[in-house]
């Protein structure tokens, strides 16, 4: 009973960590209509400034106020310099393009920082909760984590569905053009969008990073398991987002730890491919017909 406590908290902790990832990808998506394969790359590369600044400051907050303020602006100009030579064209081109940049931004951070494994701080303590003289595999910063991941849900619910910016975005991402007909300033909404989506991206690489070795690659794994919790949800819906990174990360918890985790990437592809057969747009996605 006690491992089955033990591998669900777990799940639920990894879950998360998944969800958080999947939100960036929601948001970048639902404000622009891409799939940003750079994302974790991005997140790789704030989380380093904010060591950087840990290190030399001592403060981690500080650090995720640098790595927040970095991502927005890396965001940004990544759609102004880079993204927008290729938006309005084939889809398949700004995918190649963030492919691309996923590798660059990799490359580049193991030259300015170097290939090394890392020790990144935790803002809370890492050791489990004594419940009942039990130690169970929950920790006070896994509760940070679920926290950030339900107040960022939170926040994009509002964003999209309560303000007149969030249904701009959705309307340029849509038809750009009949947007800026109607007086929509679509590049800037373009442009706030990958801002928006890279700064929940810094957060999510914060949040993998708290407590464990961080280095130019550390965020492959996040990237596969995210984007699988993204489709599984629906790429349109935060909600579903969270949905799907708890349930691949109770689902992947309990192969590991009742099967061996060497099974973990099989069953994640597995997962994907019952869900782009049986439901492609996602659990929790709403479709509807629309007319020419």
């Amino acid at each position: 009973m006690q491992q089955f406590l033990n591998v669900t908290l777990t799940g639920l902790s990894q879950g998360a960590i998944y969800a958080a990832f999947a939100l960036a990808l929601v948001l970048i998506w639902r404000s622009t209509r891409i799939v940003n394969f750079a994302q974790g790359s991005m997140a790789m590369f704030t989380t380093y400034l904010a060591l950087i600044v840990i290190e030399r400051t001592g403060s981690y907050w500080l650090g995720l106020v640098v790595a927040l303020g970095a991502g927005l602006l890396l965001g940004a100009g990544i759609e102004r310099l880079i993204i927008r030579r290729v938006e309005g064209g084939p889809e398949l081109s700004a995918i190649i393009v963030t492919l691309g940049l996923f590798v660059a931004i990799q490359a580049l951070a193991a030259i300015m920082f170097g290939a090394t494994f890392r020790s990144f701080p935790a803002p809370f303590d890492l050791r489990g909760i004594v419940v009942g003289g039990v130690n169970i595999a929950f920790t006070p910063f896994s509760m940070f984590v679920i926290g950030s991941v339900v107040l960022v849900m939170g926040a994009l619910v509002a964003l999209f569905r309560f303000t007149d910016v969030g249904l701009q975005m959705r309307a340029a991402a849509f038809n750009g053009e009949v947007a800026r007909l109607l007086g929509v300033p679509v590049g800037r909404l373009l442009t706030l969008g990958w801002a928006l989506a890279a700064v929940v991206g810094s957060l999510s690489g914060l949040l993998i990073a708290g407590g464990s070795l961080v280095y130019p690659a550390y965020m492959d794994p996040i990237i596969v398991y995210g984007f699988v919790a993204a489709v599984l949800g629906g790429l349109d819906s935060p909600g579903g987002a969270v949905v799907g990174g708890l349930t691949i990360g109770l689902a992947l918890s309990y192969v590991s730890g009742y099967l061996g985790s060497e099974l973990v990437a099989l069953t994640a592809l597995a997962i994907l491919v019952a869900v782009l057969l049986a439901r492609p747009q996602g659990l929790f996605a709403r479709t509807a017909a629309r007319r020419v």
